[in-house]
């Protein structure tokens, strides 16, 4: 019998609040995320707040600076085995924030590389998903993913790639982010040096090896939600990276969750955010799932 869903409600402190600090941890947090559709172990590979993005939607502040500028694989790796245990044994249920949502605290969905940047930016992208793999097998942890959630933007380095073959051994799945159909729209949403064909085709070749999951944000510029021609545009990229044999696994679309650094950035509606994710199935006819 297949698993009820789960409906993680945007009101929750635990889904509001995704803080990447977590009592005296350094590199691991955890969140309730609704994408993960339960509980998520976040690893910061970006405490340095290194990005390659200057997204109008992102929490992170990066006037104030990260609080270490290099990641210790075994302080990481510890830490990340620590939380796991907290978590199996019910201490994180009794925490503030998590207290409100007990029953998800104890079934870890996913170990998600994420933080305070883009993670395929560090030079050791394949020894953080080895220690991360190790550390997940020594738990049983066997149906738990290992996640990528990426901008895409590093996806054709050559230690990134050989990360992913270490993440398909290893029940991995990357997220990639693609926020817009054209590169006017991607520049005033995602504000990035990093060309959009570069993205375009780093997500598409990735896709050939290995299914992802498309990770879309939709929201209101100014009080003005993505045009109707901007997502055709952006349907058609969906049906470009098909058409040259990427596997979509599934789209995530989702919208504001917590407070950004622009005040001009705003979430949507349910149902609006519900009408642009009917849109994409009927002109991808790809599964498509939407988190408000």
């Amino acid at each position: 019998m297949a698993e009820a869903p789960i409906h993680i409600r945007s009101s929750w402190a635990a889904v509001q609040d995704h803080s990447r600090h977590f009592a005296d941890f350094t590199f691991v947090y955890p969140v309730i995320s609704r994408r993960s559709r339960g509980l998520s172990i976040g690893i910061n590979l970006n405490p340095d707040k290194v990005c390659n993005f200057d997204c109008v939607y992102c929490e992170v502040d990066r006037r104030v600076p990260g609080l270490v500028s290099r990641v210790d694989l075994e302080q990481m790796k510890d830490e990340l085995v620590a939380m796991i245990r907290f978590a199996k044994d019910g201490g994180l249920a009794k925490e503030p924030k998590f207290d409100e949502v007990p029953w998800l605290t104890r079934d870890i969905k996913d170990i998600a590389f994420s933080g305070d940047g883009e993670p395929t930016m560090i030079a050791n992208f394949a020894q953080c998903v080895a220690a991360v793999a190790e550390a997940k097998k020594a738990e049983a942890l066997e149906r738990t993913k290992i996640v990528l959630i990426t901008d895409a933007a590093g996806l054709d380095k050559a230690d990134v790639r050989a990360g992913l073959e270490l993440m398909d051994a290893n029940n991995g799945e990357v997220w990639a982010k693609l926020d817009a159909g054209t590169e006017a729209y991607y520049q005033q949403v995602n504000r990035s040096h990093i060309f959009y064909e570069r993205i375009l085709k780093n997500i598409t070749t990735t896709a050939q090896s290995h299914p992802v999951v498309i990770q879309s944000l939709f929201l209101k510029l100014h009080g003005s939600a993505m045009s109707g021609i901007e997502l055709a545009a952006y349907c058609g990229r969906l049906n470009d990276i098909v058409a040259a044999g990427g596997q979509i696994r599934e789209v995530h679309a989702y919208t504001l969750a917590r407070p950004t650094t622009e005040s001009y950035a705003s979430r949507l509606s349910a149902e609006e955010l519900n009408t642009i994710a009917a849109t994409i199935r009927e002109r991808t006819g790809l599964k498509v799932a939407a988190f408000d």
